[in-house]
């Protein structure tokens, strides 16, 4: 039985979300099929638009999951808002972003034991790259795998530019947006389990599920990303916060 088919929050959301994101934008899918329909998985997408986790969000739902996303704590404080986040289950995570807090890595493990699905952003905020590729990721998605022993599938997606463009407020209701997303194999992190997850496994293990992802855009956008990853540390740049 799909999990989408039990009662739960989730079809209140469906029910209000679905048919607004109907009206704006139509869902194109690429290897729909490599989406994991049981079983614990981190999703791992490109992040380029305040309006993305909307998007992933109702794409998720089309592929069979529920979308479960990593979460500012504080957003789960607020009314009625922080209520209906808490009981569709997003994940926790204190101001710093780290899994490892106490909220976080219970939710977390919780993933395995009711074989849910976590969405993470391994950009962890918008790119700063100028052409929208993905910059630089870090080390949240895959810490979170290899602790608990669950798949990473990369997903990219692109056309949501043209329904809010990065860093605008503003939603391009018409005319009709088509929005492609593709999914990918899971990325092979088997050379880094069983490893001590310091510095230099995290960022070779977050490289390949970067590099993943790039090549899933690059095949939506018909075009080669920038050899070297776009970071922020190197343009003077903040890694939050519009620029």
């Amino acid at each position: 039985m799909s999990e989408r088919s039990k009662p739960s929050i989730f079809w209140l959301l469906g029910a209000i979300a679905l048919p607004l994101m109907g009206l704006m934008v139509k869902f194109r899918f690429h290897d729909r099929e490599k989406m994991p329909q049981t079983g614990a998985v981190v999703i791992t997408p490109n992040h380029y638009s305040n309006i993305d986790p909307v998007v992933i969000g109702v794409a998720t739902w089309y592929l069979g999951r529920l979308p479960r996303f990593m979460a500012k704590a504080s957003i789960l404080k607020v009314p009625v808002l922080g209520w209906i986040l808490r009981k569709s289950g997003q994940i926790p995570v204190e101001r710093g972003g780290s899994t490892r807090s106490s909220a976080a890595l219970m939710a977390a493990k919780e993933l395995v034991t009711k074989e849910r699905v976590v969405i993470v952003y391994p950009e962890g905020s918008l790119t700063r790259d100028p052409d929208i590729w993905p910059m630089r990721g870090k080390s949240g998605a895959v810490r979170l795998a290899l602790e608990l022993g669950i798949p990473v599938v990369p997903v990219a997606h692109w056309g949501t530019q043209n329904l809010m463009a990065r860093y605008s407020k503003k939603i391009n209701v018409f005319p009709r947006h088509t929005i492609d997303v593709k999914v990918g194999d899971p990325v092979d992190l088997s050379e880094f389990q069983g490893k001590p997850l310091d510095n230099k496994t995290l960022t070779a293990a977050t490289t390949k599920v970067m590099d993943a992802i790039t090549a899933l855009l690059e095949d939506l956008r018909g075009e080669k990303a920038p050899a070297t990853r776009w970071n922020p540390a190197e343009h003077n740049q903040s890694e939050t916060g519009r620029f």
